[in-house]
């Protein structure tokens, strides 16, 4: 049983902060888009820059975690006879 099925519930979580942070990005950005000041939006600019990267992160966290085998399905694989050498 891999580690996602088994912890489901932060794994789900973890995708719901995944989906927020990047609505955060787009919105900032849709922000700073449509800004019009003297400023230019700069600072929606930055914020969705931050929310992107983060966003990022959490991704490749919540992929590798999904990816993750657990350590109770090990495939041993056993020989009951003596291997032969190459010289035998």
């Amino acid at each position: 049983m891999s580690y996602a099925r088994k912890n489901l519930k932060n794994v789900m979580g973890a995708i719901t902060g995944l989906i927020v942070v990047s609505a955060i990005a787009v919105w900032q950005f849709y922000l700073f888009a449509t800004f019009s000041g003297a400023q230019g939006g700069s600072g929606h600019l930055w914020w969705a820059i931050v929310m992107t990267v983060l966003g990022f992160g959490t991704a490749f966290l919540v992929l590798s975690v999904l990816v993750r085998n657990d350590t109770d399905d090990e495939l041993h694989i056993t020989s009951t006879r003596r291997a032969r050498s190459i010289l035998d």
